[in-house]
């Protein structure tokens, strides 16, 4: 059964307004709420910073809903050493109840890098930094002990006390780099996901990660998959949401007539996708929201 999310932005709103959309997101009848890492706005202005910080966010998130699945997605293996990422996921997943799930990522907006003089390395290096991270985190997330001994991370007897309320957080991998990020996923992750491609995009990658699947020795079905989607009942609204990276966007947004969104969605379920998330950003359109809650039935 495909399960419908929201992945809601950051950036340009406040901790009041955000208390209230995740609010009516649950009320809507969406089962996955989750929130993106960054310290300045998507947008990869310099000027622009008006971004909450996630790790803040994702714990107000599991505090002022009930129900939803606490997400993330994804966080940047370049912000947080993952030792102090597992604790702060513990931490939220004791806040929730036990419905907390993270995502992580090799990081992309250089913009922020710069501004804050964090160092941003090749591709090839923080997709390295990734995979070491993600054994760390599966390590303080799962098991009660954990050592590793990496180029940039080292765990040493270490333990995350008081554990997790999930015996298994899941954790997601971001990203659709076919030859480095889905092999990560394939061999360490509970789920994939990957933001505004379309459904013949996500069937091709869907199928890489599969195969990537097979060469590790791990069953396919063991990992989610999900994709992130704008929704944009007109073009004036998709303009209004995404603005200069509109045309960017565009093969993953549903748009159109009410059939159409419905049988976009449909091309993406047998693409593979368990999840779909709808992509909002202030100003958040939840008139939109209500009226896709209504056609999917999920209220």
């Amino acid at each position: 059964m495909t399960l419908f999310g929201a992945h809601v932005g950051l950036q340009h709103t406040t901790a009041d307004e955000l208390r209230g959309v995740w609010r009516r997101i649950e009320d809507l009848g969406f089962g996955w709420i989750s929130v993106w890492d960054h310290f300045y706005g998507a947008t990869g202005k310099p000027d622009d910073a008006a971004c909450l910080e996630a790790v803040a966010m994702h714990a107000a998130l599991a505090c002022s809903t009930t129900k939803v699945r606490c997400g993330s997605l994804v966080y940047s293996i370049g912000y947080r050493h993952p030792a102090v990422l597992a604790k702060a996921i513990t931490a939220i997943d004791q806040l929730s109840g036990g419905r907390a799930e993270m995502g992580i990522g090799s990081g992309w907006a250089q913009v922020e890098y710069n501004a804050y003089g964090i160092a941003f390395p090749s591709a090839k290096v923080r997709l390295d930094q990734l995979e070491e991270g993600i054994q760390c985190l599966r390590g303080l997330l799962h098991e009660d002990v954990s050592d590793f001994d990496g180029d940039y991370f080292t765990l040493i007897n270490a333990r995350n006390e008081p554990r997790p309320i999930q015996t298994h957080l899941p954790i997601w991998v971001g990203g659709g780099g076919e030859k480095r990020t889905l092999k990560i996923a394939a061999r360490y992750a509970d789920g994939w996901n990957v933001p505004f491609i379309s459904p013949d995009q996500f069937a091709h990658k869907n199928a890489v990660l599969n195969e990537h699947c097979a060469n590790v020795g791990r069953d396919p079905k063991a990992i989610k998959r999900a994709i992130n989607v704008g929704l944009a009942f007109s073009e004036e609204s998709l303009q209004q949401q995404f603005g200069k990276i509109s045309d960017f966007v565009r093969p993953g947004v549903l748009t159109g007539s009410d059939d159409k969104i419905i049988e976009a969605i449909g091309l993406y379920v047998e693409a593979g996708a368990d999840q779909v998330n709808i992509a909002l950003r202030a100003p958040f359109d939840l008139d939109a929201l209500q009226r896709l809650s209504e056609l999917l039935h999920l209220a």
